[in-house]
């Protein structure tokens, strides 16, 4: 059975009152909830906070669920907002050089795909996320979910549509700003420190 088929059945058997299905939607979806929630808020005891209301707000609102998305989809939406509404600034990731045409940037952050870095490459990443969580205070909180979605989480565009609940031409405008905004913070942050040491 597909993840959809899975989700659908367990909707079914929420509504017919087995609370137990609702248990099942929070451990195949819970762990990837919170790490959404890291990445937004920056650290475990908040994203454990929020993703706690992100799953409230679910069971509430379950009923008024439409198979038009995903079930991991609108989860995914409600956990954004959630965020969000909590106004809280987001911990770092990875930018190295995005590709402005967005959806083949698979290089855009390399740090968080590589294996077994040696010790230099480790230490250079942890100088970069330190320039990272600076910048990342400077983005809105709609681009800085629209980013986290597409380079953490690996969302499509329609994916992050449908869980941002804004038209295709808006996702690729926000990540293009976010990554705008990113490299010019991050340039000038080099500027004004020197040129590193190699």
């Amino acid at each position: 059975m597909s993840e959809s088929s899975a989700d659908l059945e367990r909707i079914r058997r929420f509504a017919s009152g087995d609370a137990a299905a609702f248990e099942e939607i929070v451990r195949a979806y819970q762990s990837r909830i919170v790490t959404l929630c890291r990445y937004l808020l920056g650290n475990a005891a908040d994203a454990d906070d929020a993703a706690q209301d992100v799953f409230v707000k679910a069971f509430k609102s379950l009923k008024n669920y439409r198979p038009e998305a995903t079930l991991y989809t609108w989860l995914y939406r409600i956990a954004v907002n959630t965020c969000i509404d909590r106004k809280r600034k987001p911990f770092f990731f990875s930018l190295f050089h995005a590709d402005d045409a967005g959806e083949g940037a698979d290089a855009a952050f390399p740090a968080l795909r590589s294996e077994d870095p040696s010790p230099e490459q480790f230490i250079e990443s942890q100088q970069i996320s330190q320039e990272i969580q600076r910048v990342l205070k400077k983005l809105s909180p709609k681009l800085r979910a629209a980013i986290v979605l597409k380079e953490i989480e690996g969302l499509t565009y329609e994916e992050i549509g449908e869980v941002q609940e804004i038209s295709l031409g808006t996702v690729k405008s926000r990540i293009f700003r976010a990554r705008e905004e990113m490299k010019r913070a991050l340039i000038g942050g080099r500027e004004q420190n020197g040129p590193r040491a190699v």
